[in-house]
Parts: C-alpha cells; structure tokens; sequence
C-alpha cells in the first residue's frame, strides 16, 4: 500500500514544487490513508506515502533520499541505528562508499531513490523481486518516476500514449511483463535492477542475479534446520510489530505462513479464507483443516457473483496497467475482511512453488526435456520425421501420445511453455483487427519469453524455469495481483517466502530436492511433513481461482456486465468484432471455464480504459 513519486530536472518555486508533487500524489492517496512525507529541492522533489515504519527519508544540501518498505541492512552493525532519517542517510552513505552493494546489502522488500541536485544526478532501486512495481519516464534532461504510472501521467511534462506492443503482451500474458509498460517511453525497473540518470542519460544494471549451486552436498537435516530457521525467522520479519493476519488458502504455502506465524507471534495466527458456490473451485475444506491444525482465528467469507460484478470496476481502477488476473477479486475480499477486524498487514504465501519446484509444469516439462538426452541426429533424421507421418486420428492411444509427446518435447524452451497460451489457441489474426495487428511484432511475446528464461545460466531445467517465473510469474502477476488487491483493501502485505535468506536457501538447494522425478516441492514438503496436516501435504494445488466463466451462464447481471464491456471493446478498433461476437455467443458454451478466461482479460482491459477516460 502506498509508493512514492517525483522527479529530477526542473526547476520550479518551492509553492510551484510543492503543488506539483501533491498533484502527483493524488493516485497514490487515493487508495492510502496515510499521509505522506514529502522533501523539495530547487529541481527535485520527492513524496513517499506510506506507514512511518515503512518510510525513510533523508534531506542535506542538495541530496533527498527516499526509501519505502521495511527494510534492514545485511551488515548487522548498521541495524543499530533506529531513527528513521538514519536508515535513508546510512543507506546514502552507503551508496556513496560502494556503489551497488549498498543495494545489495538490503534485505526487504523496498523501493529506493536517490536524487543529488548537485551532481544533476537520480538513482532508483527496486528489491530482488520487484515485490512493488517502479516506473519511470525521461523528458531530456527531467526524469519523472513513481510507483504508479499514474502519478507520473499528473505531471504536466508527460503525454501519455498507450503503446500497441503492449496490449499485445497483455492479451498474450494476461498482463504487461516489465520493463514494458502500457505506456509508450515509459518503462519498469525489473528484479533485482538499479537506475543511474545523470544530465539526460539513462543506465540501468542490475545488482543481483539468481545463481544456483548445483552440486549440493549437505544432508537432508542440515537442510531442514536452515530451512526452518530461516522460515521462522522470515515471517517474524515480515509481521514485525504491527497487527498481522495470513492469507489462508488451504495450500501448503498459505498453509505454512499460518502456522508459523502462530509459532513466533506466541498466539493463535488471524487467519483469512475465501470460497466459492462453485463445483470445483471451492477449496475452503483444506483451509479449515488448516485452521484447526494450527487453531488460528480463522474467518471465512464466500465470494458471490453480485461481489464479482461490484468489484471489477474498483480493481480496474487500482491498476496502473491492464491486468487480467481474476484471482485479484478473491484476494480483494479476503483482505478487505481483515481490514474490517482492524489488521494492518497480510501476511501472502506467495513465491514457496518458484522457490521449492511447485509449478506442475516443472514435472512436465522435465519429462519433455528427457527427450534431448538422445543424439542429435537421431531425434532429426529417424524420430521426429517418422512421428510426423502418423496420423493425429490413428486409433492406437499409444501410438497417438507418442506422437504428441514427440512434438511437444521437440519445441526448444522456452516456447514450449506457450503451447497452451490463450492467444496462440484463437490466433492473432482471428482476435486482433487488422489494422491494429499491423502496428505490432506478434513475435515479440516469444523474443521477451526468450530473453527471460536464458538470461540466468543454470545447469537444470528446473532451475531454468524458476528462476525464469521469478521474472514473469512473480514479480508481473502474483505479486502485483496481492499488492494492488491490498492496496484497494488499504491493507499492507508482506511475503515471507521471498526473503533474501529464503531466496539464497533455494539457489543452494539442488534440483532434486525440488522435483524428484516427478514430484513437486520435494524438500519443502518433506522438511514440513511433521509440522502440516497430512491432508495438507497430500492434496493437489489449486489457489484462489474465481470461477467467472461458470458464473456467466447463470448470473445475468456479470453476463451482461461482460457483454457490455466487450461491446464498448469493440470501439477501440483493438479486438475483432467478429471474435468478440463468437466468444460470447459460442465459445462460452463450448467451454465456460476455457473461455471465460478471455472474456475476463478483454473485459478487464475495457474497464482499464474507462478509468483513464
């Protein structure tokens, strides 16, 4: 909840500066109750909304330093100092001193600036996992930047125009992967990156990279103690001393949290679930069998169409970008709940399947990668020309998954993880219209998956994907999903598993440890099997899916809440008319829950629209 904006490079009065800034401001406050610092220079200025635990600032002859989040230091010995202008100005000497490994030596989650009129110079930062988003935007020699793309767009400098590309990445990824935004000449910082801005030029770099340890070598005890303390030691971090509840799906993440957070905090854990009127996507059973394992508070609240339709225009509008992720709705509800029982902090579960081999697509994928263990030529020239001339309808179900695996496992990483997108299943030129498509490279999704996935070297698949979801899994969708879904609560969340110790834990883990054979989150669930119920461990993965397309066949108010959103679509001149009118009038009923996913990503782009009208 909250962020932070300003600028470097133009000059202004300190009451001309001052209205500027709180113009900026006013997205920001708009979902926050706290109120803001703001520190003004001659040519700079910088505001940070946020708890006074969370915000730190720091003013001396020319420089500002603004820093948001909870942050502490690695080096143990500047922890000691507690005022809160001695965290930013310890940070900034730091910087001064050595450079990136002052960012490299926070812990927390947190977004940095560093403005120095003197030398005409701005720095920002944003944590390992971009766990808040960062934006900025240059104007010659002026650089704007917020949390929010909406605060920059109050400055009187920008002329927002929305990029084409980017809406082609979001109706591919169901949101804007960084460093893109939907805006053209504005950008995101990503992970673990750092900006330099001096008299007009940009650099950014990044100060930390995933980098695995794949030997191994320690024993499985060994192990688990680290883990656990490190665990322990997390979440009592992440709670600190405020008034902390825990998202509680019923998976073995949240699952987690819940039960640890009742170990360190010496009491009962608040704990907060969500369900659904709905075959198969209610999972408020595990949740419960959780809660009574660990006899948390537990509160539960079962979403309902009606919430579903009055939600979705508030959750357009706290976004600074299209998203298309339904389960912010449920994330919204659970925690406006404990919002409304006076917490101030959700504790989110988010990260454990990157960190500990979770994804069910690791176990596929491997088994896929099996095949480039046979030669070259003999996949080339015998396998895969022989696979091809088999028919797609042969009756033989074996000869028919063989065929199928084979081309599948054919298809280099990471495109083979797309076989299944949305987009590519309806084609481009099917959902796009033709002057809008024209505008735009439709292989540029892929060329973004590819500078992804190869741009941390590991040795083992699974690290590969990790570290590769890391990136475009996490840090664009699930977090910004729970961190704006608070923000509207006007609730703080904070994510345990994705530590600097437990990411560091997880990079020293070898492979198998995170899928043995086939088996998912191996070590993780192995080191907790005496501490979660057995159900627990046991069941399949599901979360907080909304079912939206199954909800459309019979709730009139959300079906025509669609209908009319993707009618208005439709004016835009970006999606096919025709392909608007087949995905209500047949799609739907071939397949609610497949194709509901689309109407939700072109409808949710609609209301993104009409907030910004």
């Amino acid at each position: 909840m909250g962020g932070l904006c300003g600028w470097i490079g133009q000059s202004g009065s300190a009451v001309e500066n001052k209205q500027l800034i709180e113009r900026m401001l006013k997205p920001i406050i708009q979902f926050d109750e706290h109120t803001d610092q703001t520190v003004i220079g001659n040519n700079s200025a910088l505001a940070i909304v946020a708890p006074q635990s969370s915000t730190h600032t720091f003013q001396q002859d020319g420089v500002l330093v603004g820093l948001w989040g909870h942050v502490r230091f690695v080096d143990k010995k500047l922890n000691q100092v507690q005022p809160i202008e001695n965290v930013a100005k310890t940070l900034f000497h730091n910087w001064l001193e050595s450079g990136e490994s002052a960012f490299v030596n926070l812990e927390g989650e947190f977004l940095l600036c560093i403005l120095d009129e003197n030398q005409h110079k701005l720095v920002l930062a944003v944590d390992r996992m971009s766990s808040r988003s960062l934006t900025y935007q240059v104007l010659g020699e002026t650089l704007i930047f917020s949390s929010t793309a909406d605060a920059i767009n109050q400055h009187p400098l920008v002329k927002p125009e929305i990029d084409p590309q980017s809406l082609y990445s979001y109706v591919y990824f169901h949101m804007i992967p960084s460093p893109d935004s939907v805006y053209k000449e504005q950008h995101r910082l990503i992970p673990g990156e750092y900006l330099v801005f001096q008299k007009g030029n940009v650099e950014t770099k990044t100060y930390w990279n995933a980098s695995f340890n794949e030997k191994g070598g320690r024993s499985f005890d060994d192990l688990k103690h680290e883990f656990l303390q490190i665990l322990r030691s997390s979440v009592r971090q992440a709670a600190g001393d405020e008034s902390v509840g825990a998202f509680l799906s019923g998976g073995t993440d949240s699952s987690t949290i819940a039960g640890i957070l009742s170990e360190v905090s010496g009491k009962p854990a608040k704990t907060y679930s969500i369900g659904f009127e709905a075959e198969g996507y209610d999972e408020m059973a595990y949740a419960r069998i959780a809660a009574e394992h660990f006899s948390t508070q537990h509160n539960e609240y079962y979403v309902t169409p009606d919430d579903v339709v009055a939600a979705i225009p508030q959750i357009a509008a706290v976004f600074d970008q299209p998203f298309g992720n339904a389960s912010a709705i449920p994330a919204f509800y659970c925690a406006r709940m404990a919002k409304a029982d006076g917490l101030s902090k959700m504790l989110g579960g988010d990260g454990g399947d990157e960190l500990f081999g979770g994804n069910e697509r690791y176990a596929k994928q491997y088994l896929f990668s099996l095949y480039e263990i046979l030669p070259p030529i003999l996949r080339k020239k015998l396998i895969e020309p022989l696979s091809l001339n088999i028919s797609k309808h042969i009756k033989f179900s074996l000869v028919r998954k063989a065929r199928s695996y084979i081309e599948q496992a054919s298809v280099p990483m990471p495109a083979r993880m797309a076989t299944y997108n949305l987009l590519d299943y309806y084609g481009s030129d099917v959902v796009f219209n033709p002057e809008f498509l024209a505008t735009i490279n439709s292989d540029y999704p892929d060329e973004l998956m590819g500078q992804f996935y190869h741009h941390v070297q590991a040795g083992n698949i699974v690290n590969s994907m990790a570290a590769f979801d890391w990136k475009l899994t996490l840090a664009d969708n699930d977090l910004p999903k729970v961190v704006k879904a608070c923000e509207l609560a006007q609730m703080e969340v904070a994510f345990p598993l994705i530590s600097n110790e437990m990411i560091a834990f997880s990079e020293q883990l070898e492979p198998k440890h995170k899928l043995h054979g086939v088996k998912l989150r191996y070590f993780f669930k192995k080191a907790l099997q005496d501490f979660l119920p057995k159900e627990i461990i046991l069941k399949q993965k599901h979360g907080f899916g909304l079912p939206f397309g199954v909800w459309l066949q019979d709730h009139k108010p959300l079906r025509e809440l669609a209908a009319d959103s993707l009618n208005d679509l439709k004016l835009r001149k970006i999606i096919h008319a025709d392909f608007i009118d087949r995905l209500l009038n047949q799609h739907l009923k071939e397949h609610a829950g497949y194709h509901g996913t689309m109407v939700w990503v072109l409808m949710m782009l609609e209301h993104w629209y009409r907030n910004r009208n």
